[in-house]
């Protein structure tokens, strides 16, 4: 006797100008609803308070002392090329599917439930464990004024306020993360102002730097494998530091008018965070030389006396700076752990509505949360306490060891996911003019997205072969997606399906309902007015 039941037909949305999105359950008395109260604003700064964290403040320092200054530029950027291929295709998606949990159920629909259970499960268990991770991270950035008080103290007074956040409405939880992220964007804008006064010799000391640490060392490593080996190896730094970003689309049944907010909000979600990367990794590299001791003399990987950021202000000899910076990294990872309670709780709800874990992780109380949900991704969160710990570090390594590479299996499970997509519609000849966006990047931006992702993993594997422990905190998460696809073909004894035949993928549950007359008379108005932008409207409307 199967414990839960698959359930079909569960995501519709009623009206794209309504006020909620509904989630229709025939196996359900009653109609659960989710407030639609995110507009383009929040969706973007959800993104960014998920995605701009430790990755940028801590975790680049490391990755400059492994690679170099000119390692930093080139694995992220060529892991936003990716990314760009990866957001366009899940704007199209949300926009033309605007569910509870977005990606998470595109994957059941498009690929294959056990392989959508199996992404999804790694998913949540970056997000569970990303909670308590970062406010661990938090703690111990309070250590820079006072290291005598035990850090659980403040882990536990991080973690109410990040309780009393999520307990909160939809709408006001989305208010304050714009004002943490703001205030991020803010500091990174700033650091980008003081980083070029720094380069160009505007310290106390008059010191100019220039370009030096690039022509002594701009890739780390000598010549051949072992350099080349030391950029692979911050491949996977880099995805996990953009991890977040595709949160914007998570939150599609709890925004206004889905089918333009989630194309721009993707969009837009993507330059800014990568700008902010590519600019604040750039400076770095400039200010620091890569074999900076201190780089490396945090007690571990979320301890703030490592960021490259604060190192940067100490060597430009700026007094009371670094104080500033430490209490933004501060805001940084709060906003990030609250980031994560809402990612964590949405993905878990849209699981238990596919059936895939208890449905009563899938209930929304009359305030529109998916209040069990979020409160287990808190209980989970209680893991923080072992701040005070000596053996704190060695658990979050194994437990981030889980979930290392779930970054990298969903972006290429969403760029599939758009590829069966398309494949669908010209199999079943549906046209892609009744589509409310269409994917700046098209199939071949994903099929793009698909390959680089495969080279990438096998890099990742290739440089994990040096000991068991190293390849252990690298793949588990691979042993626990396999396992998860094997577990569910077992329970679902589906043994001979491993995908889902074009002819046969639903197109129409959960579709955005509109009227076809209406919506192309929208489609030659919007054209219209297009035509009628400046050229740098037209280039801002058609890029962001």
């Amino acid at each position: 006797m199967k414990v839960f039941e698959k359930k079909k037909d569960i995501y519709v949305e009623e009206n794209c100008d309504s006020e909620q999105t509904a989630f229709i359950d025939k196996n359900a008395e009653n109609t659960k609803r989710l407030n639609k109260d995110l507009d383009i604003r929040h969706l973007v700064f959800l993104a960014v308070g998920g995605s701009i964290g430790t990755g940028l403040f801590i975790n680049s320092g490391s990755a400059l002392n492994l690679g170099g200054p000119a390692s930093l530029v080139l694995d992220w950027g060529l892991v936003a090329t990716c990314l760009i291929t990866v957001m366009n295709a899940l704007g199209e998606l949300a926009a033309t599917y605007p569910v509870n949990g977005g990606f998470n159920v595109y994957f059941d629909k498009f690929l294959d439930p056990s392989v959508a259970f199996a992404v999804n499960i790694n998913y949540v268990l970056q997000w569970a464990v990303l909670l308590p991770l970062e406010l661990v991270a938090a703690s111990m950035t309070i250590q820079y004024w006072n290291d005598k008080l035990n850090p659980d103290i403040f882990v536990a007074v991080f973690f109410a306020v990040i309780v009393v956040i999520n307990f909160m409405d939809v709408k006001i939880y989305g208010e304050v993360e714009v004002v943490l992220s703001m205030i991020k964007l803010l500091a990174i804008v700033g650091f980008f102002i003081l980083g070029i006064v720094l380069i160009c010799g505007g310290t106390p000391e008059g010191h100019y730097i220039g370009n030096k640490y690039w022509r002594e060392k701009a890739f780390v490593g000598a010549p051949g494998v072992p350099r080349f080996k030391n950029i692979c190896s911050n491949f996977v730094v880099a995805f996990f530091s953009y991890s977040g970003v595709e949160s914007c689309c998570l939150a599609a049944a709890e925004s206004k008018n889905s089918h333009k907010t989630l194309p721009k909000s993707s969009k837009r979600t993507f330059w800014l965070v990568t700008l902010s990367y590519m600019s604040i990794l750039t400076l770095i590299g400039f200010l620091i030389p890569y074999d900076d001791p201190r780089l490396l003399g945090g007690s571990n990987s979320v301890d703030a006396t490592a960021s490259p950021l604060v190192i940067a202000i100490e060597n430009g000899g700026i007094k009371g700076l670094s104080s500033l910076m430490n209490a933004i990294i501060l805001i940084a990872v709060l906003s990030v752990a609250n980031s994560s309670v809402y990612a964590c709780s949405r993905s878990l709800a849209s699981m238990a509505q596919l059936g895939n874990v208890p449905s009563l992780l899938g209930k929304v109380d009359k305030r529109g949360r998916p209040m069990n949900a979020i409160l287990v991704t808190l209980f989970i969160g209680l893991l923080s306490f072992v701040a005070a710990s000596d053996k704190q570090e060695e658990v979050f390594t194994y437990l981030s060891a889980l979930s290392g590479l779930s970054t990298l299996f969903l972006y290429f499970s969403i760029n599939l996911s758009h590829l069966r997509f398309r494949y669908a519609m010209k199999v079943q000849n549906k046209s892609l003019d009744s589509l409310p966006y269409k994917s700046m990047t098209g199939i071949w931006g994903s099929v793009y997205g698909c390959v680089v992702l495969v080279l990438i993993f096998i890099a990742s594997w290739w440089t994990s072969l040096e000991g068991t422990k190293i390849f252990f905190q690298s793949f588990a998460s691979l042993f626990v997606l396999i396992g998860s696809y094997l577990g569910h073909k077992i329970y679902s004894r589906r043994w001979t399906k491993y995908y889902i035949k074009g002819k046969d993928i639903d197109l129409d549950t959960g579709k955005r309902d509109i009227d076809e007359e209406v919506f192309k008379q929208e489609i030659l108005l919007e054209k219209q007015n297009y035509a009628s932008y400046p050229w740098y409207k037209k280039f801002f409307e058609f890029w962001c």
